[in-house]
């Protein structure tokens, strides 16, 4: 028997390396999300993989040593949609409806797929499933941010004298800034008959924002623009 034959069976030696495998795999795609700070990360997604390897070789287990006449494929059939609930805990709604984890959540749905091709032996799959998740991760997601400038959510703070001219700074900022929110607050001077407007603006990059606040602070009425620190809630 060569070695190839004992990795497809199922024996002790195939068990060894499929778990292994599944680890290292695992350990390899949770790296990348480690260093990028992500919640799911090196020990994550090596407990997926390895969770996920381990109900295939258990439905391997009980139809080959045991002897039942179930489907091997069942149990890790349940993982596939199981993980849904773990990946789920990775993604938020931040602020404006922002929503982050989503590509977190996809790699943990793919790091369960890969454990389960460890564990039925099939290591071609399970190595090229790894490698593209890995170009996928780390070498697109530079190119997509060259192609596309990542926009930042920006709140400036506007004071103006009077409130004659409110409604039309309001129509201006949400005009030419497409602002994705506009609220009428305090002035944070004091001053008696001065209003504050809060813009929430998409911009991109620090060039971008003092543009803007140049542009802002040339304005009539314009008592001072400023980039206002975020609020705790």
């Amino acid at each position: 028997m060569t070695w190839l034959e004992a990795l497809s069976d199922f024996n002790v030696i195939s068990v060894v390396v499929r778990v292994f495998l599944a680890m290292f795999l695992g350990g390899c795609i949770g790296l990348e999300r480690e260093k990028s700070k992500r919640p799911a990360g090196f020990r994550t997604h090596i407990l997926v993989c390895v969770g996920s390897c381990m109900t295939a070789l258990i439905g391997l287990y009980v139809v080959y040593v045991m002897g039942a006449t179930s489907d091997p494929l069942r149990i890790a059939a349940q993982v596939i949609s199981g993980i849904g609930f773990l990946g789920v805990g990775t993604i938020l709604v931040k602020e404006h409806d922002h929503i982050t984890g989503l590509t977190t959540a996809a790699g943990l749905w793919t790091t369960a797929a890969i454990g389960i091709a460890c564990g039925y032996g099939f290591y071609i799959g399970a190595l090229l499933g790894t490698l593209v998740v890995a170009i996928t991760s780390a070498i697109l997601y530079k190119l997509e941010g060259r192609g596309r400038k990542k926009n930042r959510k920006v709140t400036l703070y506007i004071e103006i004298e009077g409130l004659d001219c409110l409604n039309e700074y309001i129509d201006w900022i949400n005009d030419t800034y497409k602002a994705r929110s506009v609220t009428v607050v305090a002035p944070r001077s004091a001053t008696l008959g001065n209003v504050g407007l809060e813009a929430v603006l998409p911009v991109v990059g620090n060039e971008d924002m003092k543009v803007v606040l140049e542009t802002v602070r040339k304005k009539e009425n314009v008592v001072f623009a400023m980039e206002s620190v975020k609020r705790e809630k």
